[in-house]
């Protein structure tokens, strides 16, 4: 027997983050746990005595399928950053008496780079007092950079929805007569890693020419080559579409967006928020060039699009909340579920688990050698990799034509 699990959501949701807790609330019922409790916004609510017996809200099959569907966190997220024990011995002393109130044996977090971190902690410190709770992480983040994974569900979606975006941007802007000499900056997601903006590549197809140039983190980006290519393609082309980082810096290693007017809010692991890239870019094409810009900032839409979800994605993203049960069902700690990428054509992957202190506060970069030589778009590799994770359609369930979701707990108080 498994005994009673609790799970957590944590950091930026995803159009898949739902389906790992779908995931976790049906291997864990199949596997006999006794409760599946929820935290409501992660850990700093659980701290706050929040949570929920999930089991009055997932009550048959159809509960289950509308959550895989069903956008952003459903037990509400957070960004905490859990203290050093040593000098705040308070917070998991509260932690563990829940723990220990609800008689969980398997603790669970979905999220990414920080939320392993809570994981690597609660872990730490449990094995510290000898507690017998299992503390597993389960991947989740848009941004596909957590070690030690081929990729994270969420990516396959968000890219999903990037390279869709970014193509009917592209047919849009072409199909306009008065769009000659215009220039069009999408600013995609990525704080320090590139592979969504990447994904933008993946609207070149024999019906679309895709982005003319694509610059991703892993490469300095250069104002004064940026403007050059600018001005040689408007010589040959009646307008120019680029996709753009939100995190592309410059050869100093500060951040393009720090150079405009972007939001300067700072979250709790020390993270800047990052955007106005594109605006910025666009008025310097403009004041230098002299060009008609545009500039398009995908923002939200790229996590929260779950009418745009992979299906592949879905399915992993299930099947990574499963494995994450059945890792603490096994006497695992301190591991975090991962992806093992077996081949790319047919594309097939297995699940594994990985020590989570090579995890967490990590970040895995796009191979610069799939970064083509002027730093302005992706190899072959890059294909390669991406498209197998956003092949495949989720059927939605819709009710007057508008996708019908699992009402969340978190919601109900406004609705």
């Amino acid at each position: 027997m498994i005994g009673n699990v609790i799970v957590g959501q944590s950091g930026g949701p995803t159009a898949a983050i739902n389906a790992s807790l779908a995931g976790v609330y049906h291997s864990a019922k199949e596997r006999g746990a006794g409760k599946v409790y929820g935290m409501i916004h992660g850990i700093q609510g659980l701290i706050e005595g929040k949570y929920v017996d999930l089991s009055k809200y997932i009550k048959d099959g159809l509960d289950e399928e509308l959550l895989k569907r069903t956008p952003a966190a459903y037990l509400g997220s957070c960004r905490y950053k859990m203290p050093d024990a040593e000098s705040n011995p308070q917070v998991y002393d509260t932690i563990f008496k829940l723990i220990d109130k609800l008689e969980i044996s398997v603790f669970i977090y979905i999220g990414g780079n920080d939320s392993m971190d809570t994981i690597q902690k609660l872990s730490e410190y449990g094995a510290k007092i000898g507690h017998a709770c299992r503390f597993v992480g389960c991947p989740k983040t848009i941004d596909n950079d957590l070690p030690l994974t081929d990729h994270t569900p969420g990516y396959g979606s968000a890219a999903k929805f990037v390279a869709t975006a970014v193509k009917e941007i592209v047919k849009d802007t072409y199909c306009l007569e008065y769009s000659k000499g215009l220039v069009t900056i999408i600013e995609i997601m990525g704080r320090d890693a590139g592979w969504l903006t990447g994904a933008a590549a993946l609207s070149k197809g024999e019906d679309c020419v895709g982005p003319d140039m694509i610059y991703l983190p892993e490469v300095p980006f250069s104002i004064s080559k940026f403007l050059n290519k600018i001005e040689k393609l408007l010589k040959k082309k009646p307008c120019v579409v680029i996709a753009v980082s939100e995190g592309v810096k410059n050869s100093n290693g500060e951040y393009i967006c720090n150079s405009g007017t972007g939001a300067q809010f700072t979250d709790a692991f020390g993270h800047k928020q990052l955007t106005g890239t594109a605006s910025y870019l666009s008025r310097l094409v403009s004041a230098e060039i002299g060009a008609k810009t545009r500039s398009v900032e995908l923002s939200s839409l790229q996590r929260a699009a779950s009418h745009c979800a992979s299906r592949m994605d879905l399915i992993e993203a299930f099947q990574a909340g499963g494995a994450a049960v059945i890792e603490g069902e096994k006497g695992n700690t301190g591991v975090m579920v991962t992806f093992e990428r077996v081949s790319d054509n047919p594309y097939n992957s297995r699940l594994a688990a990985k020590d989570v202190t090579q995890i967490a506060n990590g970040v895995r970069h796009v191979p610069v050698e799939w970064i083509n030589d002027a730093g302005d778009g992706v190899k072959e590799e890059f294909f390669t990799y991406a498209r197998p994770l956003i092949r495949g359609e989720v059927g939605q369930i819709t009710v007057d034509g508008i996708p019908r979701h699992l009402p969340s707990p978190v919601m109900k108080e406004y609705e």
